[in-house]
């Protein structure tokens, strides 16, 4: 049994990730500042684990935190698009300096393989479908530019120091446990999540841009992978499902699962977001042997009735109380 590092572990994806690793027999210790990340996302696995409440942009806190272990997998990160717009140097503390002192205490401890959890911004805008690997890199907003910069210095200390890197370039995540309480909410969390309430769906845009959605058990799977590999050298793959589906298309869906017909706010497009985006998964599948397998359709099907029962739990709890605004929007980020 190896021990794990997943830093980030109390988020989204981190925490999916530490359950999975726990469930296959793993020794996993967890460090996330909890500034987006919650508590409660790590509830299911509290007494499994080793929990350090700490912030990767400290050098001596990462340092305790990756000695002993055999691989890290680096999903922490301020990763909102127009977050970073407004915070641009709090992006780049995070995602390019942060990373910066786990590839060096990760260096210094002997670790084998850093996971590192990229993001398919890195192309920008570009009219060319499906993204490859090899095409320049044209980013469009602060946390694009930050997430790019981490990825290149994980090749540079696969390159330079021999520390086993691989970068998984993650087109839009979804799945359960995503957090639909933000003004950076990702879509499907927030669409979901209003229209189970009856509340119009907020689309920035005409709601035509296009996504590579990928389910988490999909990104999961390819972490896994990543870490078991044969010896990589600093190598960058696309993770999403080769699909993409406009923000339209999913309004439909959900109107259709949950037996409304609720219209979209339309409101205008933000900065830093593209128009289309898709995964070519070739590299991966040849670098990871990774292949996804859990399409959209199915993943919105359990994203969707997951989100629903967390509504209907948080009206049950609410009902003696008045009713509160969500707050929620949403917006489609290259991630």
């Amino acid at each position: 049994m190896s021990l794990c590092l997943v830093t980030g572990g109390a988020g989204f994806i981190g925490s999916h990730l530490a359950r999975r690793l726990l469930d296959d027999g793993q020794q996993v210790r967890v460090i996330d500042n909890l500034s987006t990340g919650r508590r409660e996302n790590m509830a299911d696995f509290a007494a499994g684990f080793e929990f350090i409440h700490g912030d990767i942009c400290d050098a001596e806190t990462v340092q305790r935190a990756v000695a002993g272990a055999e691989v890290v997998f680096h999903l922490a990160a301020r990763s909102s698009v127009p977050r970073s717009i407004d915070f641009p140097v709090e992006a780049h503390a995070a995602n390019a300096t942060g990373t910066l002192n786990l590839l060096e205490a990760s260096r210094a401890a002997g670790v084998r393989r850093l996971v590192y959890s990229s993001s398919s911004s890195a192309y920008g805008d570009t009219p060319v479908l499906p993204k490859r690997e090899d095409m320049r890199p044209q980013p469009l907003s602060p946390y694009a530019v930050s997430k790019l910069a981490a990825e290149q210095y994980c090749s540079v200390y696969a390159q330079v120091y021999g520390l086993q890197t691989v970068s998984l370039r993650y087109f839009n995540v979804f799945g359960p446990k995503q957090n639909p309480a933000s003004d950076y909410a990702a879509v499907i969390p927030a669409f979901v999540t209003r229209m189970a309430r009856g509340e119009k769906p907020i689309v920035y845009g005409d709601g035509e841009q296009s996504r590579d959605f990928c389910y988490i058990d999909n990104v999961v799977q390819a972490n896994l992978l990543a870490a078991r590999a044969g010896k990589v050298s600093g190598e960058v793959v696309n993770i999403g499902c080769g699909e993409r589906t406009t923000l339209n298309a999913i309004i439909v869906e959900i109107n259709r699962a949950l037996g409304t017909s609720l219209p979209a706010d339309y409101r205008p497009a933000r900065a830093g977001d593209v128009r289309h985006s898709l995964a070519d998964i070739g590299e991966a599948k040849r670098v990871i042997g990774y292949e996804p397998r859990v399409m959209f359709a199915e993943g919105l099907k359990r994203s969707i009735e997951w989100y629903r029962q967390q509504v209907l739990s948080e009206q049950s709890r609410s009902a003696a109380s008045p009713p509160r605004s969500s707050g929620t929007e949403s917006h489609a980020r290259g991630r």
